[in-house]
């Protein structure tokens, strides 16, 4: 998306309306989506005790609703339920090489999104949340693992928001020069960043004769 697109529909929020970049905003579900299901890992930040927290953890999501985990005994997470939280998630596509310093830039699409943190409460709710996870990310490795013991879900906790409250801000395509910037010898485009998935790596204590699952080759980022 150039600086030169327009606004995609209009912000749920004031919070959530993007002010510098305008135009590379994108206030549509179904961007903000595709974003948040190319991309596992998020960034969240909480206030605890008056001061400014982030962390990183994985992200999913299902329909209306983005879901995280922690430790249960974490007293972040405790803390969590019930307040403001932010949500960021984030993927570089590539390094714009202009003929200025200045005007040098990042390729790339992200979603900011704020709402109040809902704890995923009982044990059924925890298992069918978490199976949405593996399913989402390696479809049909939950029903070959072994089941969750009760104290395992008892020691996770699950957060989260709905995407009510999200905008995304995107960058696509070659710098944006000056104009006079044109005429000078410098080479100036797009050096691409791409997340690639490896070749699995065996557990050395796997039991004689398994091989990977031949599904874990639909896993990618991006």
């Amino acid at each position: 998306m150039s600086k030169r697109n327009k606004i995609i529909q209009s912000p749920a929020s004031e919070r959530t309306r993007v002010k510098r970049g305008h135009k590379r905003a994108d206030y549509s579900k179904d961007t903000i989506y595709n974003i948040l299901d190319a991309m596992p890992l998020c960034h969240v930040a909480y206030s605890m005790d008056g001061k400014p927290v982030v962390t990183p953890t994985l992200q999913w999501r299902e329909g209306e609703h983005v879901y995280w985990h922690g430790s249960a005994a974490s007293r972040l997470i405790r803390t969590a339920e019930g307040t403001d939280v932010c949500m960021a998630v984030t993927l570089m596509d590539g390094m714009v090489m202009a003929r200025s310093a200045f005007h040098h830039s990042v390729n790339y699409r992200s979603v900011m999104m704020f709402g109040k943190a809902s704890l995923v409460e009982g044990a059924a709710a925890k298992t069918t949340s978490l199976k949405a996870m593996f399913e989402q990310w390696f479809p049909g490795r939950w029903d070959s693992m072994r089941p969750m013991l009760e104290k395992e879900l008892k020691a996770t906790s699950i957060l989260s928001i709905k995407v009510d409250e999200a905008s995304a801000k995107i960058r696509t395509g070659p710098p944006v020069d000056d104009e006079d910037d044109y005429a000078l010898p410098i080479w100036a485009g797009i050096l691409p960043v791409t997340t690639n998935v490896g070749k699995p790596i065996d557990d050395p204590r796997n039991l004689r004769g398994l091989i990977p699952p031949v599904d874990l080759a639909k896993f990618i980022i991006g």
